[in-house]
């Protein structure tokens, strides 16, 4: 049979993304329900801040969003591994689907609740995070090993469209009627839940299919053996896990000086467009930079730059200017995002992707929700300005252990190492495929000849 006949192969043929009919659908669905979530996420803040005027109450909010990733990740990350990956994704959208619907209803009879909405804030995102794990673990088994880097980079890019789009399209239709965003998420996720039934190919490898020895906390440990194996990925979560808990004080400081001013939530909306705008173009020219500068001096680089950065948030004249820092804040995630997850996804076997990316976010994302209650906090507390000049001293104190954990000799060896490693494995692949190229025609040429032996031996039969 040849390979276009192979019901899995044409998934699996190299070439353009646009033509894997399987990631496409993988890729439109979870870019719909991300969608919805960016809508919802900004809708929360402005419902909170809004209403009652106080930062530390939509710091609330924010926390039982962003907790999950401190308590959720784990368990998600093992679980995921063991279920089937379609079905742990349909069951994720039905029930974003009921939870985020609740709060619209309670929104339009106009019956709001804070501990309502921070229960479903954290059911939706701890939702979220075991449908994010079993996609990107599921993409995997889509295309082939040659685009795993474009993949990684386009699913990087559509989660910054859906913020291009979400965010202010959260705006704008709360600023119709405040229930509207989160009739709007529950539409995403019934869209997200259709493609996902139109999906072809397995999600995942056979041997992830087997049973695996121990329990829970056992597959749990696995992945953290893994992970902690890794040096250099250690200290890059490490890093990553700092910076990120200042991104919460940016976060809600943004809206802060944009009420400060004058401004309106689509005002917000739009600056968070041109951050979306920005950490899209970042994914999509990582490769440049991974090509030319690796993962070591890509930490160095962006963390260095956003230590230059992120004072001058406080600085800034105007929502122009402002909007102008954020943007390059963001451009640098974008690339910063799109190595780390390569990295990972890469290392990692199939039958432990769940886990090792659930690891990662847990280190990385985790203080995430403590990070949402020092932003409230801290914004209470003192002037804008002076929080976000602590913001950049912290972050130059994390662009110091940037460089000295990153700028060694020994990383640059064991780049090399990697480097050289990947590129043996490629030309490995390379050499397979051509040999299955060549040995077919072969196969067809040897099916061919006996066809005539036997036709000719029954013609002389027949004599």
């Amino acid at each position: 049979m040849s390979a276009a006949g192979h019901p899995a192969a044409s998934s699996r043929q190299p070439g353009r993304l646009t033509g894997n009919r399987d990631f496409l659908l993988l890729w439109v669905g979870s870019g719909v329900s991300a969608l919805g979530s960016r809508a919802t996420s900004i809708s929360y803040t402005l419902l909170v801040f809004w209403s009652t005027g106080s930062a530390t109450a939509a710091s609330l909010v924010t926390f039982a969003a962003l907790l999950p990733n401190l308590v959720t990740q784990l368990p998600a990350g093992a679980l995921v591994d063991r279920w089937d990956r379609r079905r742990t994704m349909v069951f994720c959208n039905a029930g974003r689907i009921v939870a985020i619907g609740s709060v619209a209803v309670a929104v339009a009879r106009d019956s709001l609740w804070l501990p309502h909405l921070m229960a479903v804030a954290f059911v939706e995102a701890s939702l979220g995070i075991c449908y994010a794990l079993a996609e990107r673990a599921a993409v995997f088994n889509v295309v082939p090993a040659e685009r795993y880097g474009a993949a990684t980079a386009a699913n990087e890019s559509r989660a910054n469209a859906a913020s291009i789009l979400g965010q202010p399209a959260g705006t704008l239709l709360y600023a119709l009627t405040r229930w509207a965003p989160f009739g709007f998420a529950v539409l995403m996720h019934v869209l997200s839940l259709v493609t996902l039934l139109f999906v072809r190919r397995d999600l995942q490898a056979p041997k992830a299919r087997t049973d695996e020895a121990g329990g829970l906390l056992a597959r749990v440990r696995e992945g953290f053996v893994f992970v902690w194996g890794q040096l250099y990925l250690r200290r890059a979560l490490g890093l990553f896990a700092a910076s990120n808990i200042l991104f919460q004080v940016l976060g809600l400081g943004l809206v802060v000086i944009v009420k400060a001013r004058g401004g309106s939530p689509p005002t917000v909306g739009m600056l968070l467009v041109v951050n979306s705008v920005f950490g899209m173009a970042g994914a999509m020219t990582s490769h440049f930079f991974l090509d030319r500068w690796g993962i070591r001096r890509i930490i160095m680089g962006v963390n260095i730059a956003w230590a230059v950065l992120m004072p001058l948030v406080g600085l800034a004249p105007g929502l122009v200017a402002l909007g102008a820092v954020f943007a390059l804040i963001h451009y640098g995630a974008g690339i910063s995002n799109v190595a780390g997850m390569l990295y990972v996804l890469q290392s990692a076997p199939d039958h432990l992707r769940g886990r090792a990316g659930s690891i990662v976010m847990l280190l990385s994302s985790g203080a995430n929700s403590l990070g949402a209650l020092l932003a409230g906090l801290l914004l209470d507390s003192i002037s804008i300005t002076r929080a976000m000049l602590i913001v950049g001293g912290a972050m130059g104190v994390i662009a110091v252990l940037a460089v000295l954990g990153f700028g060694g000799r020994a990383r640059a060896e064991a780049e090399r190492a990697e480097r050289e490693q990947a590129e043996r494995e490629r030309a490995e692949r390379e050499r397979v495929a051509a040999g299955l190229a060549e040995a077919e025609p072969a196969v067809g040429r040897g099916a061919g000849a006996s066809g005539r032996k036997v036709a000719a031996g029954g013609d002389m039969d027949g004599i």
